[in-house]
């Protein structure tokens, strides 16, 4: 799978432990940023993660700060992305399979990086259950 991800300076510890991941996972891994805990503005960074997400350029998408809120709201602004932030496996289940979330946002203050991991597993391997949810899907971005 062709996954993007970025992350500020809040979210940058476990960029780098994903990217990792899912490299060995066997993915194709792009990273657009930032490159340090430096503390540096994120909507750069995750807009580009959405936006080449919305081009069909990458599967899935994922990004990262302190709770993973500000980043899902600068991806949701790019038609066709529909980002999801998710703190525990369970909503990450429900974001893939009722909602075809294809960007997910963590936030690294929020959870243990095992949790997030599991979260990031779970959100790559879910797929969309369709039916009655897919005509929802379709009201979002007529």
């Amino acid at each position: 799978m062709k996954v993007a991800i970025a992350s500020d300076h809040a979210g940058f510890d476990y960029k780098g432990r994903i990217v990792g991941f899912l490299a060995d996972l066997g993915h194709e891994v792009l990273d657009f940023g930032t490159d340090s805990d430096e503390a540096c503005d994120y909507p750069p960074f995750v807009r580009s993660v959405a936006d080449g997400v919305a081009r069909g350029e990458f599967e899935r998408g994922i990004v990262l700060g302190g709770s993973g809120n500000g980043e899902a709201i600068v991806a949701n602004r790019v038609p066709g992305v529909r980002c999801a932030v998710c703190w525990n496996v369970d909503s990450a289940v429900l974001a893939r399979r009722h909602n075809d979330a294809n960007v997910l946002a963590l936030g690294q203050r929020m959870m243990s990086w095992e949790v997030a991991r599991a979260i990031v597993e779970t959100f790559l391997r879910e797929p969309f259950d369709g039916g009655r949810h897919a005509s929802r899907i379709a009201l979002i971005d007529p």
